[in-house]
């Protein structure tokens, strides 16, 4: 096993750290940076940790020009004793290699990068806010950096992580949100990207989002890219539908994100002995529960909301309101048993916290 020895440079010029009351998602860094660069002949070598700073880059460099990149996202909090402490990481990182895979990119030592970011947030750890649902969001991510114009994988990369302090989704409470279903765009399709982090597939979401938001609608709900008849993803997050009692979400295919938070959801429901089904779900099926009033609850997941409640669902013209457009009794033990875990408030029986220091 390699040693997780890193070089540090600390940042001579401290930032103002923010008011934790006034934070907006991603607006806000810390003092330093982790970056790792990867060539073809040495591998990955020079992990660094300095001051955060831009980054000079050539402008041929093929992250440029053909969107070689993947990104990944989890949270640093603090719990009550005040140690700092990460929910399940190990898989952010695994994911972070089957997007490294997916775009051609060498894989990461995920335990290495694992080390590398609690050494980087021992240092940062006074960025992370305590306030009732803030926490410090971190960002790792690999571009391309070879300056070529070749339509082949680079052979040169940089890895990087930064932090940045964030404040609760849910400023006024956790409510359920509005839902577009788009039938027009597609986000991803089979044998695509879209089980990867890579940002071209959140870039070609902007039109739809666009759309939704103009029509008073906080997310899109994107369908299967063939038929545009199977459910796949809300926004940026995994979906989940409680019908008739069973919670059904989309089963894992090429064109859905594996979602560490979805992962997370069917173990808490399969401990709480609640039936979850894992399968192709029509947006016709969703439709017809409504009509039968067996469409009990529907929610999102992921990192940055953890559990998002969807009130309503417009679909060809039709609005069905869920639960009358309240926070059915199992999103909202997900979302408080999830969050109490994450912030050491509820005691962790499955072993996905890591604890980063004291």
């Amino acid at each position: 096993m390699m040693e997780a020895t890193v070089a540090i440079t600390k940042s001579q010029n401290k930032k103002t750290k923010p008011d934790p009351e006034t934070l907006q998602f991603g607006k806000t860094f810390t003092d330093h940076m982790f970056t790792m660069e990867y060539t073809h002949e040495k591998g990955w070598i020079q992990p660094e940790i300095k001051p955060y700073a831009p980054v000079e880059i050539d402008p041929a460099a093929m992250v440029f020009h053909y969107s070689q990149s993947v990104f990944e996202g989890l949270k640093a909090y603090k719990d009550a004793s005040g140690d700092v402490v990460l929910f399940r990481p190990e898989e952010n990182f695994k994911r972070l290699n089957r997007s490294n895979k997916r775009l051609s990119i060498p894989p990461i030592n995920e335990q290495l990068a694992l080390d590398y970011l609690k050494q980087l947030l021992e240092l940062e750890k006074d960025w992370i806010p305590t306030a009732e649902g803030t926490s410090l969001y971190i960002r790792p991510f690999v571009i391309a950096t070879e300056p070529s114009l070749q339509v082949a994988p680079a052979h040169h990369y940089k890895f990087f992580i930064i932090l940045s302090p964030v404040g609760s989704y849910y400023p006024e409470g956790i409510h359920p949100v509005s839902i577009m279903v788009e039938d027009h765009f597609t986000r991803a399709a089979r044998g695509g990207t879209g089980t990867a982090k890579t940002g071209g597939n959140y870039s070609a979401g902007y039109n739809a989002q666009a759309k939704a938001s103009s029509e008073g609608h906080a997310q899109v709900l994107w369908l299967d890219g063939v038929e545009k008849k199977y459910v796949e993803e809300v926004g940026s997050m995994n979906v989940f539908f409680k019908i008739d009692g069973e919670v059904i979400t989309p089963e894992l295919n090429d064109s859905i994100l594996q979602g560490v938070t979805r992962k997370s959801v069917i173990e808490l429901l399969h401990h709480w002995e609640i039936p979850v089904t894992e399968r192709k779900i029509t947006m016709q099926e969703v439709f017809d529960a409504h009509k039968a009033g067996k469409l009990e609850e529907a929610f999102g997941s992921g990192t940055a909301a953890v559990i998002s409640p969807i009130g309503e669902l417009t679909w060809n013209e039709e609005t069905m309101i869920v639960n009358g457009r309240d926070t059915g009794e199992v999103t909202k033990a997900l979302y408080q048993t999830l969050t109490r875990i994450q912030t050491g408030k509820q005691e962790d029986p499955f072993g996905w916290i890591t604890k980063v220091s004291s």
